[in-house]
């Protein structure tokens, strides 16, 4: 991450042109060394200067909050992606319900799982995964319960992970 960032500041002492690619290989290198203050602050700064942003540079940032634990940072990132005109996608969902669950916000993975379902990504058996482990770990049987039915009702495709993650959410009632 750090090379990433020299390389930056070379880019800008030499008056160079930057671009949305280099901001997004500089974000995700924040992001994939845990550095989520450094890539906010990188995110910010291609929205100071104008530069066009994308579906990486959205879901790197939102990943970026998932490892250090903002997840209401994630949120509003998230919200802001309408205002930029930048589509959701799948990588998108899983990164946000990712952080949601991290920071033990189960009501805002449910949400996201809505705001999932009426987008043209669809819903998944991880996304639905992670739902019934968050409302687990909130001890919220019922509603993990109410998932699985979904889940069942909806065709999605249930494995191991769906069972093992509500039979241990009843068994903590």
């Amino acid at each position: 991450w750090e090379k990433a960032l020299q390389l930056l500041s070379l880019i800008m002492q030499n008056r160079m042109q930057l671009d949305t690619v280099t901001c997004n290989a500089a974000i995700s290198a924040c992001e994939k060394s845990g550095k989520q203050l450094k890539a906010e602050q990188l995110f910010t700064a291609m929205l100071d200067r104008r530069l066009a942003s994308n579906s990486y540079t959205f879901n790197s940032t939102i990943s970026a909050c998932k490892k250090g634990g903002e997840w209401e940072d994630a949120l509003q990132l998230f919200n802001a992606m309408e205002r930029h005109k930048v589509d959701a996608d799948s990588i998108t969902f899983s990164a946000l319900i990712s952080t949601c669950v991290k920071g033990g916000k189960w009501e805002n993975v449910l949400q996201v799982l809505g705001t999932m379902a009426r987008s043209n990504v669809g819903l998944d058996t991880t996304a639905f995964n992670a739902a019934i482990s968050a409302c687990g770990k909130a001890g919220e049987w019922e509603k993990a319960l109410q998932l699985l039915s979904v889940m069942v009702q909806g065709k999605i495709e249930t494995d191991r992970i769906t069972y093992s993650a509500t039979c241990s959410t009843c068994e903590k009632a």
